[in-house]
């Protein structure tokens, strides 16, 4: 008999299904069914309990989902905005609690400018309505400064918005600890450097790549497969298309990830099984080695 509650059915979508087949980790599949179950709420003892797993394990499964950006679909729905805070609530807080108070005065350091009143709000929205801690929110802010600069040059602040756009996508990852907003920082940084270096295999020079390369190329990657393989999908698409193409080059990776193919010694060998060659009619075959053997036998007499 059911209760009401537990007939509630779970879907995933496709396409994180996909993710989670090709990440190939039993953790963090486990993890992310225990995240839908339970509405998109983690945390972290609860999931250690429920899947008798060691907390250290949860969290780095965690990690990994965070990393496949699948988390989103399983996050707690929330309002598109906060609520409409008044000047008075905002200075309220300010008075009361220390915490916003300093990360105030940090933000306008950071920035270089006093906030102004839109600032305000919406440095408390990522504060009380999302509930990221100072800390984390501090981090979130050097993040997004270096990110500006990095693509728009020097002295190119971001705005509250582009800031409180990031906020959302870091609690729906469910990023409201030091430990893993730099865990975040750090897995970007190092899937950016592997990005740079692939951009630079496939011959694209002098511009960034687009959210869509972004994407296929940071796919593949959490799939498992390493920067040989992916330059070998590369190197069979130009021969077959004689250039770069995105979904080709995308249908091999994943006919190869389908069939449990990752490194290039794998796919050398997994993918070298097709029907010999027909014999060219009408041409003379290179003789075998045994052949070769008899005749040099039969020189060797007529010597």
């Amino acid at each position: 008999m059911s209760d009401g509650v537990h007939d509630k059915s779970i879907c995933i979508s496709p396409s994180a299904a996909d993710a989670l087949i090709g990440a190939g980790d039993g953790s963090a599949a486990l993890l992310y069914l225990f995240i839908l179950r339970n509405g998109g709420v983690f945390d972290s003892e609860s999931a250690a309990s429920a899947l008798s797993l060691p907390r250290d394990k949860v969290e780095s499964a965690f990690l990994k989902l965070s990393g496949l950006g699948v988390l989103g679909k399983a996050a707690l729905a929330r309002e598109d905005a906060p609520p409409d805070y008044s000047a008075e609530d905002i200075k309220m807080r300010l008075n009361d609690s220390a915490e916003f108070s300093g990360l105030v005065q940090e933000m306008q350091r950071r920035l270089g400018r006093i906030l102004s009143g839109g600032d305000l709000t919406i440095l408390f929205g990522i504060f009380d309505y999302l509930g990221l801690p100072a800390e984390v929110i501090l981090t979130l802010i050097t993040y997004c400064i270096e990110e500006n600069r990095r693509r728009y040059g020097e002295g190119r602040m971001p705005t509250m918005r582009y800031i409180e756009k990031e906020a959302y996508a870091w609690a729906r990852l469910g990023i409201f600890t030091q430990d893993l907003a730099e865990e975040h920082l750090r897995r970007k940084i190092e899937t950016k450097r592997k990005t740079e270096e692939l951009k630079r295999a496939l011959g694209i020079k002098n511009r960034e790549l687009s959210p869509t390369e972004e994407k296929y190329l940071t796919a593949w990657m959490d799939m498992g497969f390493e920067r040989d393989a992916i330059e070998l999908a590369y190197d069979k698409t130009v021969v077959k298309t004689g250039e770069l193409s995105w979904a080709y080059m995308n249908s091999i990776i994943k006919n190869w990830r389908a069939k449990g193919l990752l490194t290039v010694a794998e796919i050398n060998e997994g993918d070298g099984r097709r029907e010999p060659p027909k014999k060219a009619s009408g041409k003379a075959e290179a003789p075998t080695q045994e052949e070769f053997e008899r005749m040099r036998r039969y020189l060797d007499k007529m010597i």
